[in-house]
C-alpha cells in the first residue's frame, strides 16, 4: 500500500509538483489526466453512467473510486483490484460482505481523524487498503499512527510542497517517508535499484537517506547516500545517470525500491548494466539486435532481415505457424522464442523498443471491455490432413473437437480412389528434419563443448532436476533407495518378460563363423563381434518405461557388448524409476546417464568427463531425440551410428468377417493412446457393414473409458478405415504402407504371414494383441516407423553385432586365383594391386 494518495483538488496545479508526486504516490483526479501514469479516478456522483467508468478504466485509469451504489452496479464487471469504495462515516455500516469482497480497498471521508473508527474500518476491510481523507492537513505523527493500523492518508495537492514541511503544507518526501523505519544504527535505508519497466532487472543495492530521497523526488534523478562520502548523485561524473520512474516502500516499511531508466554504460562501476551480471532475456536480445542493425554487413542474412520487409514478414509468418503446430512444452517454448526473435527484429528495424512494447501491453492489461475475439477470415480456415484430400473419404475430422460427437475414424473405399489419392493415404506426418536438426544443434554443441556442466544445466532446465553428477554407477539394485519402492508384482512381471525376451534374442546370436571355400585353396570366413560400447535411450521422467529398457538391454547383453550405458530422464528429485533400475541391474548395465533429450544423445555420442562415449545409440524418443540421433550419426568426429529413424507409433489392423469387433477396437486404441500423431489404420477385408459399424461402436465406447481419451479423440479423428475386397488387396495396401505393427484378424491368419513383405512386427490371430509384443512375448518392440519397414528391421541381437570377414589363400590357391586378380587390377589401371599378386607368383 502507498504511503499516501495525492488528490488533485484544483485544475491549476504546479507541473513540477505533479511530476514529483507521481514518482512516489498515485494521483486521484475527478477526471482522468494522461499526465498521471498511476491515476485513480474519483467518482462522487452516484448517477454516473457505469459505462463511462469502464471506458476510463479501459483507457488506463488504474483504479476507480466509486460510491456504494455504483460499486454494487459494477460487481462482477470490474475486477476487485481496479475498484476502491468511497465511503463517509454515515454509511460504513451499509457495506455488505459481497461489496467488501468485490473491492480492493476503501477511501473514507471523515471530518475528523477518529483513530478508533478508522481502526474498526480497517478490521472490516481486512487485507484491503484503507485511505482516509480529512479536511485538516495530517501531521507526520498522524501518518505514522495510521500506518500502524494499516491505513494511509489522502493529501490534497494544495497541502503538498517540494519544500520543507510547514504548518499548512507537508513535504512530498516527508509524506512518502513517514511510515519508514530504519533498522540500521546510521538511519540509512537499504535500497534496491531496478530497471524500468516493472523492475524487470535488479541493477544494484545501495543506501538512501532522507536527504537523498528528497533530492531524488525533487530532481527526478538517482540520488543515494554513500556511507563514505554522503550524498551521491549517481553518474554525475561518469555520465551513467538515472531517471527516476518510481520509488516504493517494501511491505515492512524498512527498505526502498528505485525503479529507474539507466543511462550511459550501466549501473555497475565495471561498465556493466547490473552489479549482478550482464543483461539476459529480452533486454539482452534487444541489445544484440540493435548492435546487428548498426553493424551487420551488407548482403548478410541479418542485414537482409532488416532491409527486406517481405523476407522478415515471411519469417514471422513461418514461425507463428510453427508455434501453432508445436505440441510439447519444450517445443512451444522453442517456437515462441523463434517468433519473438523475428518480431523483435521487426521492432528494432522500425525503432520500437521493448519498453514501447511493454507500455502497449500495460494498456491492454488495463482493458475491462473485451472484444468478441473472432479471428480475421484469412486465418480461420483449417489445414486438412493429407488423407482428407480424397473426395471419396467419408466423415469429417471436425468431430474431434466436439466432446459429444462419436470418436470415429474416417473411411475410404480403396477401389474408388485414384493413384494420387492412394499415395496420399500412405503418407505420414512429415518431420521437418532439417529444421529440427537446426534446433538441436546448439544443444548438442553445448554438451560437446562443456560436458557435464552443460548436462547439469540442461537437466535442471528441462527436467527440473538438480544433479551433482549426471552418471549413476552400479549396483543399481537393490541398494539404490529408489529400488526399495519396486512393487513385487511388477518385479515378477519384469522377470517373466526378461526370460521370454532373453530366450528369443539368444536364439538370434550369430555365434559360429561362416566358412566357405570358394575355390580350392581359397577360404572366406565371416564372423560376428559385439559392438563394444552401446548407448540405450529409454524415455522417462514422468513416464515409467521398463519395457524399453528390456527391449534394448537384453539384446545388448546377449550380444556381449563390453559397455552398456542407459540414458533416461530423471524425475524431478533426480531419481530414476525403480523399474528401470531393476532392469538395468538384470541386463548388466555399466552406467545410467540421468539425462534425456538431445543433451543425452550428445553425451553418448561424444562422451563427457564422466559419461563414456559409445559406438552406437539405440532407442525411441520424441522429435528432439530423433533429430539429435540423425545429427550425430552424420558427424565424422562422433564416429557413432544409430539403430534407425523413428517416428510416431503406428498400427495397421487387417480384419475380415471372422474378427471380434471388440478385439479389433482394442488393438486400434492401444496405439492411438500413444499420442495425437499416432497412426492408426484399419483395413477392412470384405468386412460386412454391420460388423464394421460394430467395430466403430466399440472404438467409441472403449475410447471414452480411457484416461487418455483426449489424446485418443484427436488421433482417431486423423485415423483411417480402408475398405478392400478380400485379404489379397488388404495385404497389398499393407505392404505399401509398411506399418510398424501389423495385426491379422483373418480366417487362417497364420497362412497369410508369407504374404507380408513390409512390416516391423506381425501379430497373428485374435489372441495375439500388439501389447504382448510391446512387453513380454519375446520379440522386440523397437521397430521401424514412417514406412521405414521397407528398408529397416526392428532391433534384434544382430543390431548389437558387427560382422567381420576374413580370407586365407594357400600357395596353390594363389596360383589359380592370382592371375584372375592381376587381370582385373590391370583392367582398372591399379598397377600396385596387380603387383601385390605378381610379386608372390614370381611373375
Amino acid at each position: 500500500m502507498s504511503s499516501f494518495l495525492a488528490l488533485l483538488d484544483s485544475e491549476q496545479v504546479d507541473e513540477e509538483l505533479l511530476v514529483a508526486v507521481t514518482r512516489v504516490a498515485p494521483v486521484i483526479a475527478s477526471k482522468f489526466t494522461p499526465k498521471s501514469t498511476t491515476g485513480y479516478l474519483l467518482v462522487e456522483d452516484a448517477s454516473t453512467d457505469t459505462n463511462q467508468i469502464i471506458t476510463h478504466l479501459d483507457n488506463g485509469v488504474v483504479k476507480a473510486i466509486v460510491p456504494l451504489s455504483l460499486a454494487k452496479s459494477l460487481l462482477g464487471i470490474v475486477p476487485a483490484h481496479r475498484l476502491l469504495l468511497l465511503l463517509d462515516v454515515a454509511n460504513v455500516s451499509a457495506v455488505s460482505d459481497s461489496v467488501r469482497n468485490a473491492v480492493s480497498g476503501v477511501l473514507l471521508k471523515t471530518s475528523t481523524l477518529d483513530m478508533d473508527l478508522i481502526q474498526s474500518v480497517s478490521r472490516f476491510f481486512v487485507s484491503a487498503a484503507v485511505y482516509v481523507l480529512s479536511p485538516d492537513p495530517p501531521s507526520l505523527s498522524i501518518m505514522r499512527k495510521l500506518a500502524a493500523i494499516s491505513a494511509s492518508v489522502v493529501i490534497p495537492f494544495s497541502q503538498l510542497t517540494l519544500g520543507s514541511t510547514s504548518k499548512n503544507s507537508i513535504s512530498v518526501a516527508d509524506a512518502f517517508l513517514a511510515p519508514i523505519v530504519s533498522d540500521r544504527s546510521d538511519g540509512l535505508f537499504p535500497t534496491v535499484v531496478s530497471s524500468d519497466p516493472h523492475g524487470q532487472r535488479t541493477l544494484g543495492l545501495v543506501y538512501s537517506s532522507r536527504d537523498s530521497v528528497f533530492e531524488s523526488i525533487r530532481t527526478g534523478k538517482g540520488v543515494y547516500h554513500s556511507r563514505k562520502h554522503g550524498l551521491w548523485r549517481k553518474g554525475e561524473t561518469s555520465g551513467a545517470t538515472q531517471d527516476i520512474v518510481r520509488i516504493r516502500l517494501d511491505c515492512d516499511s524498512d527498505a526502498l525500491e528505485f525503479s529507474v531508466i539507466q543511462n550511459g554504460a550501466g549501473f555497475c562501476h565495471l561498465n556493466r548494466a547490473s552489479c549482478f551480471g550482464d543483461l539476459d532475456g529480452l533486454a539482452a536480445l534487444e541489445r544484440t539486435l540493435a548492435s546487428r542493425l548498426a553493424d551487420a554487413p551488407e548482403g548478410s542474412y541479418t542485414r537482409r532481415l532488416f532491409n527486406d520487409e517481405e523476407l522478415l514478414r515471411a519469417k514471422i509468418m513461418e514461425e507463428a505457424d510453427e508455434l501453432c503446430r508445436a505440441k510439447t512444452k519444450d517445443e512451444v517454448a522453442f517456437e515462441a522464442a523463434d517468433l519473438i526473435y523475428f518480431a523483435l527484429t521487426r521492432c528494432t528495424a522500425t525503432g520500437v523498443s521493448v519498453k514501447d512494447i511493454e507500455r502497449s501491453l500495460d494498456k491492454k492489461a488495463m482493458k475491462i471491455s473485451r472484444r468478441p475475439g473472432n479471428a480475421k477470415p484469412q486465418w480461420t480456415s483449417k489445414a486438412e490432413h493429407p488423407q482428407a484430400e480424397s473426395s471419396k473419404v467419408e466423415g469429417s475430422s471436425r468431430a474431434s473437437f466436439d466432446r459429444n460427437a462419436p470418436i470415429k475414424m474416417r473411411t475410404v473405399e480403396i477401389s474408388a480412389v485414384s493413384l494420387e489419392e492412394r499415395e496420399n493415404l500412405l503418407k505420414r506426418p512429415v518431420l521437418k528434419s532439417d529444421k529440427m536438426i537446426a534446433k538441436v544443434r546448439p544443444i548438442v554443441d553445448n554438451v560437446r563443448a562443456r560436458g557435464d556442466s552443460a548436462l547439469r544445466e540442461l537437466t535442471a532446465k528441462f527436467d527440473k532436476a538438480q544433479l551433482d553428477t549426471p552418471l549413476l554407477l552400479p549396483p543399481f539394485y537393490p541398494l539404490a533407495p529408489e529400488a526399495q519402492q519396486l512393487d513385487p508384482a511388477v518385479r515378477e512381471a519384469i522377470d517373466v518378460a526378461y526370460s521370454n525376451i532373453y530366450k528369443f534374442h539368444a536364439a538370434q546370436i550369430d555365434g559360429a563363423p561362416l566358412v566357405v571355400e570358394t575355390m580350392p585353396g581359397v577360404t572366406c570366413t565371416r564372423f560376428a563381434r559385439p559392438i563394444a560400447r552401446v548407448g540405450l535411450y529409454v524415455p522417462g521422467g514422468t513416464a515409467v518405461l521398463p519395457s524399453t529398457a528390456l527391449m534394448l538391454g537384453i539384446p545388448a547383453q546377449v550380444a556381449g557388448c563390453e559397455k552398456i550405458v542407459i540414458a533416461t530422464p530423471p524425475r524431478a528429485d533426480g531419481s530414476i524409476s525403480p523399474e528401470v533400475l531393476y532392469v538395468a541391474h538384470k541386463v548388466g548395465a555399466h552406467a545410467i546417464l540421468r539425462a534425456g533429450g538431445a543433451q543425452a544423445v550428445a553425451a553418448l555420442a561424444y562422451g563427457t568427463e564422466t559419461v563414456p562415449k559409445v559406438d552406437k545409440i539405440f532407442g525411441p524418443g520424441n522429435q528432439w531425440v530423433t533429430a539429435a540421433k540423425m545429427l550425430v550419426q552424420n558427424d565424422t568426429d562422433a564416429l557413432v551410428s544409430i539403430d534407425m529413424p523413428a517416428g510416431p507409433s503406428e498400427v495397421l489392423v487387417i480384419a475380415d468377417e471372422t474378427c471380434n469387433p471388440a478385439f479389433v477396437a482394442a488393438d486400434l486404441l492401444s496405439q492411438a493412446e500413444h499420442g495425437i500423431d499416432s497412426q492408426v489404420v484399419l483395413v477392412a477385408s470384405s468386412l460386412p457393414e454391420a460388423m464394421l459399424a460394430k467395430v466403430e461402436e466399440e472404438v467409441d465406447t472403449q475410447a471414452r473409458a480411457l484416461a487418455r481419451v483426449s489424446i485418443v479423440r484427436e488421433s482417431v479423428a486423423k485415423s483411417l478405415i480402408v475398405k478392400t475386397q478380400g485379404p489379397e488387396a488388404a495385404l497389398e495396401f499393407s505392404n505399401d504402407y509398411a506399418p510398424e505393427h501389423l495385426i491379422l484378424h483373418l480366417r487362417g491368419a497364420s497362412g497369410w504371414v508369407n504374404r507380408v513383405k513390409n512390416a516391423g512386427s506381425v501379430f497373428v490371430g485374435p489372441y495375439s494383441p500388439e501389447s504382448c509384443g510391446d512387453y513380454a512375448s519375446g520379440t522386440n518392440h523397437t521397430l521401424p516407423t514412417n514406412g521405414y519397414a521397407r528398408q529397416f528391421s526392428g532391433v534384434n541381437t544382430q543390431s548389437f553385432q558387427k560382422h567381420i570377414t576374413s580370407q586365407e589363400v594357400t600357395v596353390d590357391g594363389l596360383q589359380v586365383l592370382g592371375p584372375i586378380v592381376a587381370t582385373l587390377a590391370d583392367c582398372e589401371g591399379l598397377q600396385a594391386h596387380a603387383n601385390a599378386v605378381r610379386i608372390r607368383l614370381g611373375v
